[in-house]
C-alpha cells in the first residue's frame, strides 16, 4: 500500500476495532483477500505479459463455475487428442496469471502432454478481485473433474502451496487433486507469517489478530494452523520436486528447508540466482522439471554453480509486485 493509503486503513481499522473486534476481523478478512489489479504495470510487465498471451493464443480457453456464484479460467493446450498421453495441470502465483506462466506451459506442451493452466479468481482473465486458499482449491477440483485426472501438476508461489493443501485433502468437502508428482517452485510451506504481517501492517490488536484468523476457519472449515503445506509433503505418498531460490524475496528460502525436511519423499533443488520471478521460466528449472515428471530420480542433485552461471545470461522480465501466497 501506498503511505497515505495504509495510513487512512491504519486509521479506519484503529477505529473499527475498538467498536468491534469481531467486525474488524472480518472487515481485514475481507482486505487480505482483495487481489491486484491485472493489469501490468510498468514496460517489463507489459512486454512479460504479451509474450505469455502470445504463447497462450492458440490454446483453448474454458470457464470453471466455481460455489458462491464466483468462476475461475482454464487454458488448454493438446487437448482432445486421441491415444494415451500425460496430463498436466499448472498454477500461478498471488497477483499473477496463466500468462506468467506460459515458458513453463509451452515446454509441459511441447512433451506431447495435455496441459491445463488455471487462472484463479481475481486474477488473469478469471475476473473479480478476491481469491483465498480456499477458493484456490476448489479450482483445482473443479479443474480435475472438467479435464479428467492429472498426472502430474506444478504450481509456482501460492499457486504451488493451494497444489499441496488440495493434494493432502486439507479443505473439507472438496476431493483432493490426483497426479502421480507435484512440482513446488517457491512456495510458502505454511500460512500464519502471512496474516501475521498483514496485521502487524494495518495495526490490528490482539483480539482483531485472533477474529481475522478466526475467519479463515468460518470461511474454509480449518483453522489457519492445519494449513501445514509443509508437513502434508511428507504424508500424501507421492514423490515432490520443491525448487527454490536462496536468494528468493518474498518467499523465505526456509519454506524450501521445511519441505525438504518433511520426508524422503521430498526432493529440494536450489535454483539460486533467480529469486522469486525469474525461476518459473529458468532454463535449467524447466530442464530440471522434465526430467523429474519424465522419473528421473537423479533429480535434486543439480549443482548450484551450474544454475548460477545460466542465471546471468537469463534476461530478467519483471513481473508484477504481488504477494506470494495466502
Amino acid at each position: 500500500m501506498a503511505n497515505f493509503a495504509l495510513d487512512v486503513t491504519r486509521l479506519g481499522f484503529s477505529v473499527l476495532q475498538a467498536v468491534s473486534p469481531d467486525l474488524a476481523g472480518r472487515a481485514a478478512f475481507q482486505l487480505f483477500c482483495r487481489t491486484p489489479s491485472t493489469k501490468p504495470k510498468g514496460a517489463k510487465a507489459k512486454a512479460a505479459h504479451a509474450v505469455g498471451a502470445a504463447r497462450l493464443a492458440g490454446a483453448e480457453r474454458f470457464t470453471l463455475r466455481l460455489a458462491g456464484g464466483r468462476q475461475a479460467h482454464a487454458y488448454r493446450l493438446n487437448g482432445g487428442a486421441r491415444g494415451k498421453r500425460k496430463r498436466y495441470l499448472v498454477t500461478h502465483g498471488w497477483g499473477s496469471s496463466a500468462a506468467y506462466m506460459a515458458e513453463l506451459v509451452s515446454m509441459l506442451a511441447a512433451t506431447g502432454a495435455e496441459v491445463v493452466a488455471l487462472d484463479f479468481p481475481g486474477h488473469g482473465r478469471s475476473g473479480g478481485r478476491f481469491l483465498h486458499m480456499g477458493l484456490a482449491v476448489e479450482t483445482i477440483a473443479a479443474a480435475e473433474a472438467r479435464f479428467g485426472a492429472f498426472d502430474a501438476a506444478i504450481g509456482h508461489s501460492f499457486g504451488g502451496a493451494a497444489l499441496m493443501v488440495s493434494a493432502a485433502g486439507l479443505l473439507p468437502g472438496v476431493a483432493p487433486v490426483g497426479g502421480d508428482r507435484l512440482v513446488l517452485i517457491g512456495a510458502p510451506s505454511e500460512m500464519g507469517w502471512l496474516f501475521t504481517d498483514f496485521g502487524r501492517m494495518i495495526g490490528l490488536r490482539a483480539a482483531t489478530q485472533a477474529a481475522l484468523e478466526n475467519e479463515v476457519h468460518r470461511v474454509t472449515g480449518r483453522r489457519l494452523e492445519d494449513f501445514d503445506a509443509g508437513a502434508a509433503a511428507g504424508v500424501i505418498g507421492r514423490p515432490v520436486l520443491v525448487i527454490h531460490a536462496e536468494d528468493d524475496k518474498e518467499v523465505s528460502s526456509l519454506h524450501a528447508r521445511r519441505y525438504g525436511a518433511a520426508g524422503k519423499g521430498v526432493r529440494l533443488l536450489w535454483a539460486n540466482g533467480f529469486g522469486h520471478r525469474r525461476i518459473i521460466a529458468a532454463a535449467p528449472v524447466l530442464a530440471a522439471i522434465a526430467a523429474f515428471l519424465d522419473g528421473d530420480r537423479g533429480v535434486g542433485e543439480v549443482l548450484d554453480e551450474s544454475i548460477k552461471k545460466d542465471a546471468e545470461i537469463i534476461p530478467f522480465f519483471e513481473l508484477p509486485a504481488r504477494r506470494a501466497a495466502l
